[in-house]
């Protein structure tokens, strides 16, 4: 009862509240102005994305029960682009400009293309902000539930429904049905989970997830969403799906910065090169292919696809070198690792840089399967594999984020991919993983077999369209036992690599062992629900931490925790 009443006073100090108690323990702010802070912020956040041009990525499964496994996906959708929101007001059927803030445009530009007849863009980018234009005390009820942890952060949560009796083209973009948390300091929405009600358009149960990016802004980074195949009631289909954000402010060189640099050293700059002297026509045909490289790598990492090189590239880049070093193979220029943000399992190289998306990072049960997929890739490398030098070549890479899609494609000849294999199988039988290598070949089993429902996952958008082979690895692994809590050949997808939704950096999750109750536990390659661990940035130390004991407090601090 201590705990409550102390939550309650910090957080709701109701105006008919005793004047000896508001004294014993200082206003913080009334929950009318907690709900005014919280909506003025949503409307900030609706104008700070208007200026924002983020990578969204969703991914959609339709699952079906199983016995024994809990749900197995049958298909897929998945589609990729930038999020377009415009202020302008859309205009009516006679011709008169709509409601300001009523109906506004927020759409996403496709990067590629997305063909389904079930979902539509729009549906799901509608889930980043909560009722755009019309979330206010006016149209909604708010009824205030507790404090909880989400991470580091303190929330105070309310549920929220439409207030009744509105007209019905009020409901038109479709109303909010659900929960609210809103952080305790500068009272942003952080997390909402809900429905959008409306008969017009496909409605989703979602759980949205922001996190803070810079100073006091939280931007939209994850959603989880859920729901029935109205469709298929017989079949007891549903859908899964995530929706990721990130690139909101890409790190890009300062050209003034670099340029004044430039002029400040220029006394103490050498005006002869290192080397001097005609370099050799192997030392030009090096640097010309590492020019070509360098163009593609760049313009990927531009448009947000490619994440800053950090910490998890420096992890993959001693893995690789694990394999060059115990087999005696010196590259030079060495061999770069970079990671592609998108959810798709894929890798390929660019030239000597690898290259391995986070969905298949996310995936690989430990790290002698992720040596395997980087020795195919080394394989690639040793054999000559290299990229079209067309791309040294500046002009073949000034060109938009839609055409670079399309146009960067590192395909592979059958005859290559082979060649490549054999490689990957010697390097790895000299390397510190050769006795690892079971879960491995159980990996590249459980790919091959989930292959035909997920057609879009295992879709390649750069790479080549293939499935990896290395048959001695996979002969030698066990039998696949989808049913057995102990082997576990794949991992469920966003559990392993952590997206900084502000500069598109990644890292990886410090996530701790858990114990399978059950087969239905394991889901490989599903989407699953994710719990981000909140955080203030740089106020780490200073940011309240819950309470150890079996108040709600605590308990809720600890379902939120990383997963």
């Amino acid at each position: 009862m201590h705990r409550v009443n102390r939550a309650l006073s910090f957080i709701l100090p109701l105006a008919l509240a005793a004047s000896a108690v508001a004294a014993a323990e200082p206003v913080t702010a009334r929950m009318d102005q907690v709900l005014d802070a919280a909506i003025a912020s949503e409307r900030e956040l609706a104008a700070t994305l208007e200026s924002h041009r983020p990578v969204v990525e969703t991914y959609v499964q339709t699952v079906k029960p199983d016995p024994v496994l809990g749900v197995v996906p049958v298909r897929d959708n998945y589609f990729f682009g930038r999020l377009e929101l415009v202020s302008a007001p859309e205009v009516t059927k006679k011709g008169k400009a709509a409601k300001a803030g009523k109906q506004k445009k927020q759409t996403i530009n496709l990067l590629e293309d997305f063909n389904s007849r079930v979902f539509k863009p729009e549906d799901f980018s509608r889930m980043l902000l909560v009722d755009r234009g019309s979330f206010d005390r006016a149209t909604y009820e708010f009824h205030f539930l507790r404090s909880e942890f989400l991470g580091d952060v303190r929330a105070l949560v309310f549920d929220v429904t439409p207030k009744q009796g509105k007209p019905l083209d009020r409901y038109r973009p479709g109303r909010f049905t659900g929960r609210i948390w809103i952080e305790d300091q500068g009272y942003h929405i952080v997390r909402y989970n809900g429905i959008y009600a409306s008969s017009l358009a496909q409605n989703f149960h979602f759980d949205s997830w922001r996190q803070n990016v810079t100073g006091g802004q939280w931007l939209p980074a994850y959603v989880y969403t859920e729901e029935a195949d109205k469709t298929s009631r017989q079949l007891n289909l549903s859908y899964r799906g995530q929706i990721r954000v990130w690139g909101y402010q890409l790190e890009q060189p300062n050209a003034d910065d670099e340029f004044t640099k430039v002029m400040i050293e220029q006394d103490s700059a050498k005006d002869v090169a290192d080397s001097p002297g005609q370099i050799s026509p192997v030392e030009s045909a090096r640097q010309w292919q590492l020019e070509a490289e360098d163009n593609v790598v760049r313009r990927l990492e531009n448009a947000g696809l490619l994440a800053p090189k950090g910490k998890l590239e420096a992890i993959l880049e001693t893995v690789v070198n694990n394999l060059e070093v115990t087999n005696n193979v010196e590259m030079d220029p060495p061999v770069r690792c970079r990671v592609l943000l998108t959810t798709p399992l894929e890798s390929f190289t660019i030239g000597r840089t690898i290259v391995i998306s986070r969905g298949l990072i996310d995936v690989l049960p430990d790290e002698a399967s992720l040596a395997a997929l980087l020795a195919h890739e080394l394989g690639h490398v040793m054999s000559g594999h290299e990229l079209d030098t067309q791309y040294a070549f500046t002009d073949r890479v000034l060109i938009g984020d839609r055409e670079a899609v399309n146009r960067f494609q590192f395909n592979r000849t059958p005859a290559e991919e082979a060649e490549a294999d054999t490689k990957a199988v010697a390097l790895l039988a000299n390397s510190p993983y050769k006795d690892k290598l079971a879960t491995a070949g159980l990996f590249l089993k459980a790919l091959n077999a989930d292959a035909p429902a997920l057609t879009a996952l295992i879709r390649p958008h750069f790479g080549t369209a293939q499935r990896y082979r290395m048959a001695p690895i996979v002969d030698a692994a066990p039998q696949l036992d989808p049913a057995s809590v102990a082997q576990i050949a794949a991992l469920p997808l966003g559990g392993r690599v952590k997206v900084d939704p502000w500069t598109a950096r990644a890292e990886l999750l410090p996530t701790s062992r858990v114990t399978l109750v059950s087969a239905r536990e394991k889901m490989p390659f599903q989407v699953t629900p994710l719990m981000p661990y909140l955080s203030r940035i740089g106020d780490a130390a200073s940011s309240p931490k819950p309470e150890k004991g079996n108040g709600a407090d605590a308990r809720a601090a600890r379902s939120a925790g990383a997963p």
